[in-house]
């Protein structure tokens, strides 16, 4: 360890599933102990048992909400004398009111700091950083909108078709894409009514729609010492309803020269805003202009960050923990170099089906899911011991509520 680290002792991750469980293996690897938190509707999940400690949260606040208890989470964190919290991705990940939280309390927060996640968060103010950095955007709006006039003199003013988007989150909620004028009060109603439910915050953007476009996003990782760098990209274009199904990386029919022009804008903007951990940058690739544009940044680990693993040897929630100790990326102890070579290529996809009546809701249904997974010649040996055989897929299953 660097002489400015600050080791931990334990770990909480403040969320369930497949993230838990992951978090708890880089967190073992690094000789912590780890807390597992779980609904009473999850006293049976096992990530309760993968952990060192388990504690049940959120008596009565149902499944959801349980996760959602920032209060409840610290005070047990507080008791406990738990020394950072992972927030995992979803729940509270982006949430700069428990990252604050945890920051009063004298708990690291694993991710960055909460002006960070607050700049971010915002779609609006995330484009106005971009355009300062020297990234481009796409037209649209630039504040929120919540009355339907300002809407409406604003997409005159994009023109058609265009997308409205939520301004407080993303995941595909809270969007829907408008070909003409007749069609825009209809679906900004839409689009309000589902931001307001999945985010508590009505406001929406405009932003000029690309019919044929590739969707590229660049893995970043920054310390707390002013150091950036990009993990290569993620191509996620396959999706359905604005959710992604299938990430390939590297990007299959990609130039190499926008593919290096997308690396180096995401390293560009992270620098730019003092980024100090794991994070996606987005962007949109006009396939019939071949001009791309940033759309948004993700200020935490994503479900796919697995992709980016196999293709690099890097553990990313490793470095997240690594990160929020205090290392430097370069720390000679750490391996994570200046720059990194892709040394693999590999596909991860996401399966979900939906139950057909309403007396199949509360059963699970399994899907199966294959990581493709092809070597280089030439694998470092960290990667090496976990990487799938040349030319071989490991199968999932995946439990889909």
């Amino acid at each position: 360890m660097t002489s400015t680290s600050q080791p931990f002792r334990k770990l909480l991750v403040a969320n369930r599933s497949e993230i838990a469980i992951r978090v708890f293996r880089a967190a073992t690897e690094l000789g912590l102990r780890t807390v597992a938190i779980y609904a009473p509707e999850d006293r049976f999940g096992v990530h309760r048992f993968k952990a060192d400690e388990a504690y049940q949260v959120g008596a009565g606040r149902g499944p959801v909400g349980a996760y959602l208890d920032i209060e409840g989470i610290v005070a047990l964190a507080r008791e406990r004398e738990v020394d950072a919290i992972h927030p995992g991705y979803g729940f509270l990940a982006e949430n700069a009111a428990f990252a604050r939280a945890c920051r009063d309390s004298g708990i690291t927060f694993v991710g960055p700091r909460p002006e960070l996640l607050e700049q971010m968060g915002d779609k609006v103010q995330a484009r106005a950083l971009a355009e300062k950095s020297g990234v481009p955007t796409l037209p649209g709006t630039e504040e929120p909108i919540k009355d339907r006039k300002k809407a409406m003199k604003a997409a005159r003013g994009i023109g058609f078709p265009l997308i409205i988007k939520a301004a407080a989150g993303g995941g595909g909620r809270g969007m829907r894409v408008v070909h003409n004028e007749a069609d825009l009060d209809r679906l900004l109603d839409e689009a309000q009514g589902e931001a307001q439910s999945a985010f508590g915050d009505p406001s929406v953007f405009l932003e000029k729609y690309i019919a044929r476009a590739k969707h590229i996003e660049v893995q970043i990782l920054g310390d707390r010492r002013g150091n950036v760098l990009h993990l290569h990209e993620r191509d996620c274009s396959v999706q359905r309803r604005h959710q992604k199904v299938v990430e390939v990386a590297p990007s299959f029919g990609l130039d190499d020269g926008v593919r290096i022009e997308l690396c180096e804008a995401a390293a560009r903007l992270a620098s730019g805003i003092g980024y100090d951990n794991a994070g996606t940058v987005e962007f949109l690739l006009d396939q019939d202009r071949n001009e791309w544009f940033f759309i948004e940044m993700n200020p935490r680990i994503q479900v796919e960050h697995t992709v980016t693993e196999v293709i690099t040897g890097i553990d990313l929630v490793r470095s997240q923990i690594l990160v929020a100790q205090g290392h430097a990326l370069h720390d000679p102890n750490w391996r994570c170099r200046r720059k990194t070579k892709s040394r693999a290529s590999a596909t991860r996809c996401s399966a979900a089906s939906r139950p057909k009546t309403r007396k199949t809701i509360s059963r699970p249904t399994t899907a199966s899911c294959w990581l493709i997974v092809r070597r280089a010649a030439s694998v470092s040996g960290s990667m090496a011991a976990w990487a799938a055989p040349a030319r071989s897929s490991r199968r999932f299953t995946i439990r889909c509520w």
